[in-house]
């Protein structure tokens, strides 16, 4: 390994899409892959970054329609989700990477595992779903309506409520973050989040995640209300030789809730033989 990089770009991969980008870490070490969440971007990884930088090359991007990067014109799915990984990937001449993903992030972790094998060296996948059920659907139906009747401002109270305990909610010293979780919120652009949640709403690797070869260690919040620990452990089960950790006293978006037993729960994986 040679000297630290910060490297912050944009670039559009084969299929068209623009992606905003951010790679740290010193040259030469192995690469490791952050994905956010529907309504946030790169930043919501700033802790994770401060962890891993310095023994990894770390490359955060913002998911389409998020962020820095650019909201696409048509519908997509997932598999298209994971087409902008391997094309990034291939633009910054990464032939194989670990992959860390949440909710949104997670599945599109799956499915570049699923759809790309061989790119992938261990998957974490956290506070995700592998299927889309009707109820799950119309939960996106809602939001759907109420961002278009209202904005997105509307979303913010009822998806913080969503991603974090009362507890932390509440708590002094946790306000300077919850503020930044809630610009990110308010500021993704209203197309970008509707045309993710319909991609949610399309959500169907289930029946694939037998396909999925690589290492994986599922990642859920003890109180996540939109990936609950049955139905991560579901996709476990389905996963050949997975497994699952349950971090406590966090709701969806665990990483942020409990950023040292997440980062410790995953830096423990991706340093396994």
């Amino acid at each position: 390994m040679s000297r630290l990089v910060s490297l912050k770009d944009t670039a559009t991969t084969a299929g068209g899409q623009t992606l905003n980008y951010h790679v740290d870490g010193p040259d030469g070490a192995p690469w490791v892959i952050f994905s956010n969440s529907l309504a946030t971007d790169m930043r919501m990884w700033d802790r994770q970054l401060l962890a891993f930088a310095n023994t990894r090359r770390v490359l955060r991007y913002d998911s389409r329609g998020h962020g820095g990067s650019a909201v696409p014109e048509a519908p997509y799915g997932f598999a298209e989700m994971a087409d902008d990984v391997a094309g990034l990937m291939d633009i910054l001449a990464i032939d194989r990477a670990d992959f860390v993903g949440i909710s949104m992030g997670g599945m599109t972790g799956m499915a570049l595992a699923i759809h790309h094998p061989g790119r992938l060296g261990r998957l974490v996948c956290c506070d995700a779903r592998a299927d889309a059920p009707a109820p799950y659907k119309a939960i996106w139906d809602g939001n759907i309506a109420k961002l278009q009747a209202e904005g997105m401002a509307a979303l913010t109270g009822p998806t913080m409520e969503r991603w974090f305990t009362e507890g932390f909610r509440k708590a002094e010293s946790n306000q300077r973050i919850l503020q930044l979780v809630t610009e990110m919120i308010s500021s993704t652009p209203a197309r970008g989040y509707e045309l993710a949640a319909r991609c949610l709403q399309s959500l169907d690797l289930l029946p694939r995640l037998g396909e999925i070869a690589c290492p994986t260690l599922y990642v859920v919040g003890e109180h996540d209300p939109a990936a609950p620990i049955a139905v991560m452990q579901a996709m476990a089960d389905r996963t050949p030789g997975a497994r699952l950790a349950v971090l406590s006293d966090a709701a969806h978006l665990s990483n942020i809730e409990q950023p040292r037993a997440f980062t410790e729960t995953v830096a423990a994986f991706l340093s396994e033989a």
